[in-house]
């Protein structure tokens, strides 16, 4: 398979941050990498390949070089989506009716989540003989609708319509003395109803990757952003050559929807306790710590809009990416991106290299643009990064649109990005 295909069905096996955590270190597995425990003594050797998770929704995984480390190169990507939470299994109404209670999680447009099947996952809590266990559940069915009020009940609703997710959002669940939803988790856990203590659930589409145009140009999929970058990221961490000096980071964060400031965001310790605790077995001392920091570099990548074909004003005028023009690295004036121009020249160096087109992105001078996990985990780890990603349309619908060419081109800068020699030689200056 080639870099869409696998990244297609990488989302196919992610509905969740828990199940895109679970695919991620399925294929670390697969490349040799090792699983460490946060609560556990850590063993580490040069040249090792290691991983670790938080919350069972958030991962690091680490390449250590095979002499001593003068700095790091990493990637950060979110595993989370704008979406609905379920609260509880059924909510007061019509008594025809089962509805889910849910709320909103991230920023969603609300239009793009009506009138198509639905289905819930994420984790559930059990209670078990040994104690308690969060266990990851997906209900694989058509089982779930939020269905539109009907045009003629609402005569102007092609004008606009102002959506209120406790009026408008809550999804359709079954008719009057249907099992309930923890009776179906229970079923698919082979657990028993009063087993499960409590969950944590998103709606999904139930829509898979396909191509679509003559020639299979463009892609459409639920959580492109951020599971495009989260993938391609990783196959580029997968396919890089190991470095002698240089150690090589795969962070997956989530919660970046929602600001990031959760034990398992780019926010909180995850990044530097690993960093720390990885520089303290190779018996680093606090001045080489703080050396290897300043040399290190970090690819924030998340999704940057395209020029819309229905909207083409709402594009920059003269920063213009398109789907398949390559990795896009973002501009902001007001430092909503971590990119500053030493950094978006080192990036565009690697990739003039490697032979990866790049494109740039920019807010129109009149609307400004959302933060990404770049601004946030700088203020974590105070190393130079540059934001990154890849074009795509209706960013934040529940199925989103990108260039089938982007996956492998943001792959093959991303596995330059972690092999590339290049290091400070001072402020200002890098050396190949």
């Amino acid at each position: 398979m080639d870099t869409l295909a696998r990244l297609m069905a990488y989302i196919e096996k992610s509905p969740s941050p828990f199940h895109a955590v679970r695919s991620t270190a399925a294929l670390l597995e697969e490349a040799g990498f090792v699983r460490l425990e946060e609560s556990r003594e850590w063993r580490l050797e040069e040249g090792g390949a290691y991983y670790v998770t938080r919350n069972q929704s958030s991962l690091i995984a680490f390449r250590l070089p095979t002499a001593a480390l003068t700095g790091w190169r990493m990637t950060a990507a979110h595993s989370d989506s704008p979406t609905f939470r379920v609260k509880s299994d059924s909510m007061s109404g019509d008594k025809g009716y089962i509805r889910l209670e849910v709320e909103g999680y991230g920023g969603m447009n609300c239009a793009s989540w009506l009138d198509r099947p639905l289905t819930v996952a994420g984790r559930a809590v059990v209670e078990t003989p040994a104690g308690v266990e969060g266990r990851l559940v997906h209900l694989d069915r058509d089982l779930l609708t939020i269905p539109s009020l009907a045009i003629h009940q609402q005569r102007d609703v092609n004008k606009g319509h102002d959506y209120n997710l406790q009026r408008d959002m809550q999804p359709l669940y079954g008719a009057e003395g249907a099992p309930s939803l923890t009776h179906l988790l229970a079923e698919a856990l082979g657990v028993e109803d009063s087993d499960i203590l409590a969950t944590d659930l998103v709606l999904c589409p139930r829509q898979k990757p396909v191509c679509i145009g003559p020639e299979g140009e463009f892609f459409q999929a639920p959580r492109i952003d951020d599971l495009g970058c989260a993938y391609a990221t990783l196959e580029g961490l997968l396919t890089a050559s190991p470095s002698s000096r240089l150690g090589q980071v795969y962070c997956l964060f989530d919660n970046e929807e929602v600001g990031s400031g959760t034990r398992q965001g780019a926010l909180s310790s995850f990044l530097p306790d690993v960093l720390a605790r990885t520089a303290e077995i190779l018996g680093m001392g606090a001045q080489a710590q703080r050396q290897a920091l300043a040399s290190s570099l970090l690819l924030s990548a998340d999704n940057g809009h395209a020029v819309h074909p229905n909207f083409t004003e709402k594009a920059d005028p003269e920063n213009r990416p398109y789907l398949n023009g390559g990795v896009v690295i973002k501009l902001n004036a007001s430092q909503k991106y971590t990119t500053t121009g030493l950094t978006w020249g080192l990036f565009r160096s690697i990739c003039r290299h490697a032979g990866v087109p790049v494109q740039i992105f920019a807010n129109r001078a009149d609307e400004p643009g959302g933060s990404t996990l770049g601004n946030l985990l700088s203020h974590a780890v105070s190393i130079p990064m540059v934001d990154i990603g890849m074009a795509q349309l209706a960013m934040h619908s529940a199925v989103e649109t990108a260039g089938s060419r982007d996956p492998a081109y943001l792959s093959q800068a991303c596995a330059a990005f972690f092999s590339a020699p290049l290091h400070p030689e001072f402020d200002g200056a890098y050396r190949w």
